[in-house]
């Protein structure tokens, strides 16, 4: 509103301040015309009645005196003229409401002094017997006994009064309103700069720095807006610096292999990079709970840390496993001078490490025996043979068989592992190319749905084709179809099921074989892709089928070449699922 605004409390203080001046002035003045002008009538008056006492003295004809003070009185007064011997003459006059003096009016203290103390008298009062108010002045004569009194109606002096009213008023009107026009142009000048830097203030709230206010004068506003000016470019300055610090820590702490998070008091994750993420995501998945990404809390059981954190005030380093990984929490208290605002926790995977050094102490171990095996009964059997204990051609045919599988058996490993090391090496080589996404998935699908049968289970296949092609080596993806489907199938009890389901869009190639099989153990998740991992034999729905332990790898080394990615699942006695995505380049 109006008189909210800084114009209008400034015009109407101007005009408040200068109608108060004019009212008291005003109130001055017009007492101040009003004495003026009734000294000004007793003095007129007065004058009259010493003239008219001169003529009195000078003149002895009554005729001629009243003649003349006729003339000489003002027309709306009137003269009594009382001689010593108390004889009395009033003259006329133009106000007929104006009593004529009678020598009863003398008695009175004040106008009986002229004749008895030869003294001027000038009063105001109520003509005898009305209520009109007259002044009156008496003047004694100079040389003969007697008294000259003049009077008139006030009447006179209240319509001098109320016309110099009028014009007092006038004036004081005049001057309220330039005061209006003065005060609105004054203040909208003053306040024109100061609403430019309200309107830039709000600019720079907006985030645009590039605003100038315009500099009118080079008084006090516009050194304020000057140095308005000035502040915008030191903030612009400074929040450039603030956005390329904030950029350059995000960077770092999203290029880190650990995951970090950032939290408040309150347990807030205010900062979180993409491996804390799969972290907290690993978490609820562990704990049956629905994962949301829009909830910035901190699971409870790890608020615990953060609450020993911030009451220690010192670091705390905890040791949690979810879904076979050993993760490695740091958390560190953030300070807000001497006061704890919040902890920084770092999360570093730790499998990885503890994996190498398990594959350091295991890898001849595993070689030796797998080899140990197949070249024990190929020489047990070799020397059956020889010493011609196999009497019959068919046992001797079945002890023949029975070498040959394992002769194979070892050339498969041989060439697993040849394979094997030349993909993790950076040997191997794609032969990539457009592949019609829906019929090369049902050539596989139709290939295992015999297997599937045989084996009592169900083999499903769900498509959503949106792209009709995909880039890749088909040969070598078929190779990891293969793995996995056999290997859900083999771990998979009759009557159980095994589900495919693959998405080809304008981004990725996924594929996710899911299985109500026996599952893989905690423990045993973050090792699955490794060399000569194999499932628990106790597990395994056919005993007589022996893997080498190296399709997984090999699997894992193949998606890794096509830049893609694949992860596992899995809950003991629940099942199993595989997804891997290869994105399109």
């Amino acid at each position: 509103m109006f008189w909210r605004s800084v114009v209008g409390k400034l015009a109407i203080t101007i005009l408040l301040l200068v109608s108060f001046v004019l009212f008291i002035l005003t109130i001055l003045l017009l007492q101040f015309f009003e004495d003026f002008h009734i000294q000004e009538a007793e003095q007129d008056m007065l004058q009259t009645a010493e003239k008219i006492s001169m003529l009195v003295d000078t003149h002895d004809e009554n005729e001629i005196i009243e003649e003349t003070t006729e003339r000489v009185k003002d027309p709306a007064s009137r003269v009594a003229i009382v001689s010593g011997d108390g004889d009395l003459w009033v003259s006329n006059s133009e106000d007929d409401q104006l009593s004529k003096l009678e020598l009863d009016w003398l008695k009175q203290e004040e106008l009986s002094s002229v004749l008895t103390n030869n003294v001027q008298v000038r009063k105001q009062m109520k003509l005898p017997g009305t209520e009109r108010e007259a002044m009156i002045v008496g003047v004694p004569m100079n040389h003969q006994d007697g008294a000259i009194y003049v009077y008139q109606s006030l009447n006179v002096i209240d319509q001098t009064k109320a016309e110099t009213t009028k014009i007092i008023f006038l004036a004081a009107g005049i001057a309220i309103v330039l005061t209006t026009i003065f005060a609105f142009f004054l203040s909208t000048r003053i306040t024109s700069p100061l609403i430019k830097m309200r309107e830039a203030a709000f600019d720079l709230a907006r985030g645009e720095f590039n605003t100038k206010v315009p500099i009118l004068t080079h008084d006090e506003i516009g050194e304020l807006a000057l140095a308005f000016n000035r502040m915008g470019r030191q903030l612009k300055f400074h929040l450039n610096a603030l956005r390329q610090e904030k950029e350059q820590l995000s960077s770092i702490v999203s290029s880190m292999a650990d995951g970090v998070i950032t939290l408040n008091r309150s347990g807030d994750m205010i900062v979180t990079n993409a491996p804390a993420d799969r972290f907290i995501e690993d978490w609820y998945y562990e704990n049956n709970l629905p994962y949301r990404a829009e909830d910035r809390k901190l699971p409870h059981e790890l608020k615990t840390i953060l609450q020993e954190v911030i009451d220690g005030e010192t670091e705390a380093m905890h040791e949690l496993s979810l879904q076979g990984r050993n993760w490695v929490m740091v958390m560190t208290p953030l300070y807000d001078q001497a006061y704890v605002r919040g902890a920084v926790a770092v999360i570093r995977d730790m499998t990885e490490e503890r994996r190498m050094d398990k594959l350091r102490q295991d890898f001849i171990a595993n070689v030796s025996h797998e080899l140990r095996t197949p070249i024990s009964m190929l020489q047990g059997y070799s020397e059956a043979i020889v010493d011609d204990i196999a009497e019959t051609k068919e046992d001797k045919n079945e002890l023949a068989q029975i070498t040959h599988e394992e002769s194979l058996r070892m050339g498969r490993l041989v060439n697993e592992l040849l394979d094997l090391a030349r993909m993790e090496a950076g040997h191997i080589h794609l032969n990539t190319e457009e592949v019609k996404v829906g019929p090369y998935v049902e050539r596989i699908y139709k290939k295992f749905q015999g297997l599937a049968n045989e084996n009592k289970i169900s083999l499903h296949l769900d498509k959503s084709i949106y792209e009709a092609t995909a880039v890749f080596d088909p040969d070598r993806i078929e190779q990891v179809f293969t793995n996995l489907i056999d290997n859900a199938i083999r771990h998979t009890s009759k009557e159980g099921y095994v589900n495919i389901k693959v998405i080809n869009d304008s981004e990725a190639f996924q594929v996710e074989i899911q299985d109500s099989g026996s599952g893989i153990p905690e423990e045993d998740l973050p090792f699955v892709f490794e060399r000569f991992y194999k499932a628990d034999k106790s597990r395994t729905r056919d005993k007589k089928k022996k893997g080498t332990g190296l399709g997984l790898a090999i699997a894992k080394n193949i998606i890794d070449a096509h830049q893609g990615t694949i992860n596992v699942n899995s809950k003991l006695n629940q099942g199993t699922a595989f997804y891997l995505r290869i994105p399109r380049l």
